[in-house]
């Protein structure tokens, strides 16, 4: 497969990565470099995250939204059916964003190339969460830190994966 798969992802120190169909909190940051890394390219999400985007379709981008309901249409979005489908109707020349949610990047962790993730140091109530990094399959190649500030209220970091 020559379809370059990344996966982008907010995540607590539990791996945590939501609660509720919700983010775990609001990191302005974070949101400016999800649509700077994200726009111009296909972006894959569940139903369920895509129901919970506050604009939708999430504008200069090809969505794709994956569904088990095969009748399933939603107006400006390309329906995929399962994994395998969505991976078809992936872009084979450009980056590929998974964007959840944790059902979602548990099934994409073995075809992705790239992690972006953006950790938050900081422990949340949450009802979703990540899969485990492998460190024996993923290299960590870049690393960020950012401490809080007023419009942020966390710290964090970004931390880019490439699988070995």
């Amino acid at each position: 497969m020559n379809t370059k798969l990344s996966i982008i992802v907010a995540i607590d120190e539990n791996n945590a990565i939501g609660k509720n169909n919700q983010l775990l909190c609001h990191l302005p940051e974070d949101l400016k470099r999800f649509k700077k890394l994200t726009s111009g390219h296909t972006i894959v999400m569940g139903k369920r995250t895509y129901e919970s985007l506050p604009v939708r379709p999430l504008k200069n981008r090809v969505n794709i939204v994956i569904t088990d309901i095969l009748t399933e249409k939603i107006d400006g979005c390309i329906m995929a059916y399962s994994i395998e489908d969505a991976i078809q109707k992936c872009d084979p020349f450009n980056e590929n964003f998974i964007i959840g949610g944790a059902s979602i990047y548990k099934q994409f962790m073995p075809f992705a190339n790239k992690l972006y993730i953006t950790k938050i140091h900081h422990n949340f109530e949450a009802d979703c969460f990540f899969p485990e990094i492998n460190t024996h399959e993923w290299e960590l190649v870049m690393k960020e830190d950012f401490n809080l500030d007023e419009k942020n209220l966390y710290e964090y970091s970004y931390l880019t994966y490439e699988k070995k």
